[in-house]
């Protein structure tokens, strides 16, 4: 027992020096100004935020996060279920294929939907080419949508699809055997036991979707701004590092009520699958 304590301590230590510590310092700063040199406490950065500009950008962000977040689940359910339901061999390939952009650097990710979207870029090269008129593509609601479903789709297909391969198929053929055709398999069987994987799905995607600053600022023109870009701007342009580590603990504050409630439909929902089937 001995032995396994002392063996989490550099854990226990990395937590301290690297959650613990950062996260007090983010609450500090987050509720105190600078006067005459020294720290004051003062409520004045949470006051800021009810300012319509950042109410507005608040906004835009968990809007474009929801509407990214729902894509990849349209997206990425299908596929998840699609991939499950093929041969070894090529399900390993497949799920290859939505794991090898992510070896990729994030960035360069980015950058490469810039070249395929701009102006003098693949999709408009292509138009002109077959003598249809150029479009704006670049710098708009669509391509900052685009740039986090390319992104983050693979954080909705992964979970989805470990939870799908784990159902018992003996399952699926009493359901048969009992009458149900291929829809009511689906939504009263299939559905209900992959919801833990739609939760997760859920969470991963919506998290960075609504922290994200480099897809809004390289897709988006920097006329997108969102709430990573205002935390940014707050810590690297201002240097107000008051108001945004204000931005940081109201943004922490949605993601974990966020998982909250995703983690309570998840709850309600394990409470209801143990009844019958139909």
């Amino acid at each position: 027992m001995r032995k396994r304590s002392y063996a989490a301590y550099p854990y226990f230590i990395w937590s301290i020096l690297f959650i613990v510590i950062p996260l007090f310092m983010v609450l500090f700063f987050s509720f105190t100004k600078k006067v005459d040199g020294s720290f004051v406490f003062s409520m004045d950065n949470y006051h800021k935020l009810i300012n319509p500009v950042y109410l507005k950008v608040f906004w835009r962000s968990i809007y474009l996060a929801f509407i990214s977040t729902l894509l990849c689940l349209i997206i990425g359910y299908p596929a998840a279920y699609f991939i499950s339901k093929i041969n070894l061999k090529r399900r390993n390939l497949f799920i290859l294929l939505f794991i090898l952009p992510m070896w990729m650097n994030f960035l360069l990710r980015t950058y490469a939907w810039m070249s395929i979207l701009g102006k003098n870029g693949f999709i408009n090269t292509l138009l002109i080419k077959i003598g249809l008129p150029s479009i704006t593509l670049l710098y708009t609601d669509s391509a900052v949508l685009l740039g986090m479903v390319y992104n983050f789709l693979p954080y909705m297909v992964l979970p989805i699809y470990t939870v799908i391969i784990k159902i018992d198929e003996n399952l699926i053929n009493a359901a048969q055997d009992l009458g149900a055709n291929k829809v009511q398999v689906f939504s009263k069987v299939i559905f209900p036991l992959t919801v833990p994987g739609v939760i997760s799905g859920i969470t991963m995607v919506f998290m960075p979707a609504v922290t994200t600053f480099v897809i809004s600022r390289l897709l988006g023109g920097g006329q997108y701004m969102l709430l990573g870009n205002l935390i940014e701007q707050q810590f690297t342009n201002i240097g107000d590092w008051n108001f945004g580590s204000a931005i940081s603990i109201f943004m922490m504050l949605i993601i974990l009520l966020s998982m909250a409630i995703m983690t309570k439909f998840d709850g309600d929902e394990n409470k209801e699958g143990g009844g019958q089937v139909w």
